[in-house]
């Protein structure tokens, strides 16, 4: 309840402020630019910086008549009222070093003006300054949530700057830039705040008040400026700013601001009269300033430019994201209510995307003439004439329910199904996380306690959203109820721009269906092996993603041929010279260790395609690839490319052999030893192949880790030590 609670603040603060937000990143991006611009055309002399404050005045002293005071501004120049020799009165830009005029200061740019005013009152004076204050104040709650909600996604502070799962362009991005900017943003709006409240008197005003008792000069010999004792040991890029004294009478006196203080001079001796340091609220009034402004920082210009132009993108990538999950929750193709249902579809989601893929279930099973009705897990109740019951759902945090799910378990225990169901569970996530789709798993365990509930299918967990896993769970739905189903994918509005390849070679099927394929590509496209090949066929359009090995700067891909396979079946039908259109997506989580480690590779089938990149550019590095397939036969296509590793060892599993039947699974468990020491030894494991592989051995890893190792198999992964590319 609680994760809704700040979900559901965030996003009300959040369309509340948009306007206000709205021009104050706008005109916050304006301003960021005039400190840049500033610093560009400032008249600093770095040099200077280490010059003694006596020398500084007696500098000034010899090129004008009388120096009534100066100042040192944001960007560490020096800017003088002055009398010249000539009688003329000047405020101007001097050169500490040699006396010399270098400019005078001009107008602040009218576009400066216009920015600063709406952005500090919206020209509404004190009713506008209150509001901008108002807002600062919402955007530092809306920050807070943000973060706490990165923290509970991701699973805790530790694991913060994890890796994040790509479900679309505007969640991802959403959070990675909220990773990066929230905190600056945190302190554009506290400094707001700050500043608001200062200027509608609400928090003390730093002033300093100097205790001056009657000093006669004539008590002590005078000296020269040079002398001054003070003078000589304050260097300028302490002094803030120097008034000289009007006259030479008594009463009158050198006023020093420095960094942390200020201090009253004699003028004739050089003795300390009074000398005040600056209380706290000061330094907090002044780096608020400088924090909120960016003045006479560049590098913290370009962060508050950054940080503003990230609010604009928060807000739309919020919005966007608040639209796709409504537009999710939404299925007009059903008109059954829950108790006219027999097939009830339950989704636990946080972001709502689990949504489509029981949408794309649910709109399968109407077109078939079945009753359906899809709810969240929150809204699980009594079912009249249910007969099916289907679960969806996402893994929120560390194995945690989704928002909409966490009143499940309370409401699974208070009810008592009015009919017995059969159900089947699907998970949803990443393997990224060390625990995917625990949440799917945990449902599943509860439903079991219940004797009304039967299983149909074991849970199934889907990889990234993968549309593949989806039809092929549906296909094993479909064939354990006898009911054929036909899931139609939504078009999507984005139009890809496709390259082109040109085909090098495709070897002729081995005796399990397997094939290899060499592209070329016609433009230049950086790629590594690892990366993926989206092949999208005319026939349904749907998306057809394939591990690449990178050879000699072409493309291999392993495919195997399905009878029904619409994108396998047209690849095998390809000839040298001919054209196909693609797309490579980069996939840089599967890339190669850029520091040489130790490197297990584990694969079945064709899932070895980008190992054979790997071993071919990294043929000196240590390697072990792990491989299952049906028969020796089956890796004879793969016996070139394997041999260019040098010093790799090789590690093979036939499962339709005659004698020796094993998988891959089976030779790693025998190679334990080995597995512990390239753990321990902060070596890379990785991983492609089918999720039936993979789910096999990471049970194999988890049991090594934890009998050899003593701690969970999460433990590596946290570390990035396991990396894995299945489907």
């Amino acid at each position: 309840m609680t994760i809704s609670i700040w979900r559901y603040s965030h996003l009300v603060l959040a369309i509340s402020s948009s306007l206000f937000l709205g021009i104050a990143s706008i005109t916050g991006i304006i301003l960021a630019f005039e400190p840049i611009s500033d610093s560009i055309h400032s008249y600093a002399i770095e040099e200077s910086k280490t010059l003694t404050l006596s020398e500084t005045i007696t500098t000034l002293k010899e090129n004008y008549e009388e120096v009534i005071s100066f100042e040192i501004d944001a960007n560490d120049a020096l800017l003088a009222s002055v009398i010249t020799y000539e009688g003329k009165s000047e405020t101007i830009y001097i050169n500490p070093l040699t006396g010399k005029k270098l400019g005078t200061p001009t107008e602040k740019a009218a576009i400066f003006k216009f920015a600063t005013n709406l952005h500090r009152s919206l020209f509404l004076k004190s009713i506008g300054r209150f509001f901008v204050g108002l807002i600062s104040f919402l955007l530092i709650i809306i920050a807070i949530t943000g973060i706490l909600l990165i923290l509970k996604r991701q699973g805790g502070i530790r694991k913060f700057f994890g890796k994040i799962e790509k479900e679309y362009f505007s969640q991802y991005y959403h959070i990675v830039f909220g990773r990066l900017f929230l905190i600056p943003v945190l302190i554009v709006a506290i400094t707001g705040v700050y500043l608001s409240l200062e200027r509608f008197s609400v928090l003390p005003k730093p002033k300093i008040s100097h205790q001056i008792e009657d000093v006669s000069f004539t008590a002590s010999p005078k000296l020269t400026i040079q002398d001054f004792e003070i003078f000589k040991t304050t260097q300028l890029k302490n002094v803030r700013a120097v008034e000289f004294p009007f006259s030479e009478a008594e009463e009158d006196y050198f006023l020093l601001k420095l960094s942390d203080k200020e201090v009253i001079v004699n003028q004739f001796t050089g003795a300390i009269i009074s000398q005040q340091s600056y209380p706290f609220v000061a330094f907090v009034s002044s780096w608020s300033s400088i924090l909120h402004t960016g003045q006479g920082n560049v590098l913290w210009s370009i962060i508050l430019l950054l940080s503003s132009c990230s609010i604009l993108f928060f807000m739309y990538s919020g919005f966007a994201m608040t639209l796709k999950r409504r537009k999710n929750l939404m299925n007009s193709n059903l008109r059954y209510s829950k108790d006219e249902s027999e097939y009830i579809i339950l989704v636990g989601s946080e972001t709502g995307s689990t949504f489509k893929f029981a949408n794309l279930f649910a709109n399968a099973l109407s077109a078939s003439g079945k009753t359906v009705f899809v709810s969240e897990l929150n809204k699980y109740s009594l079912y009249k004439k249910a007969k099916h019951l289907i679960i969806f759902t996402a893994t929120y945090g560390v194995g945690e329910p989704p928002t909409n799910a966490k009143k499940f378990t309370q409401l699974f225990n208070t009810l008592t199904p009015i009919h017995p169901l059969q159900y089947a569970v699907v998970g949803l996530g990443s393997l990224a996380y060390p625990d995917f789709c625990k949440y799917a798993t945990d449902i599943d365990q509860l439903l079991q306690t219940n004797s009304k509930f039967e299983p149909i299918l074991d849970p199934y967990k889907i990889n990234n959203q993968s549309f593949t896993a989806f039809k092929n769970w549906v296909s094993d739905w479909s064939q354990q109820t006898q009911i054929p189903l036909e899931v139609k994918t939504p078009p999507e509005n984005k139009k890809i721009q496709l390259d082109q390849f040109t085909v090098i070679n495709r070897t002729e099927l081995n005796s399990d269906d397997t094939f290899l394929l060499r592209l070329r590509l016609q433009s230049k496209v950086l790629f590594e092996s690892g990366d993926l090949l989206a092949f999208y066929p005319k026939e349904d359009s749907i998306e057809r993603l394939y591990s690449i090995a990178k050879i000699d700067g072409d493309i291999l891909l392993s495919v195997k041929k399905h009878e029904f396979g619409v994108c396998s079946n047209y690849l095998s039908q390809l000839h040298p010279n001919e054209q196909v259109e693609a797309i490579i997506q980069p996939n840089p989580d599967f890339h190669y260790p850029e520091r040489n480690k130790d490197v297990i590779m584990i694969s079945n089938g064709t899932g070895i395609a980008p190992f054979l990149g790997m071993l071919d550019h990294h043929s000196k590095a240590n390697h072990h690839l792990f491989w299952g397939g049906r028969t020796q036969d089956s890796i004879t296509m793969y016996a070139d490319f394997i041999a260019r590793s040098r010093k790799s060892k090789h590690y093979f599993a036939y499962s339709q052999e005659e004698k020796d039947k094993e998988y891959v699974q089976d030779v790693l468990q025998k190679q334990s030893q080995l597995v512990s020491s390239v753990l321990n030894n902060n070596g890379i494991i990785m991983i492609c192949g089918s999720v039936a592989m993979q789910k096999e051995v990471i049970a194999v890893l988890e049991e090594i880790s934890e009998t050899q190792l003593g701690v969970s198999l999460s433990h590596f992964q946290q570390k990035n030590q396991v990396l894995m590319d299945c489907y």
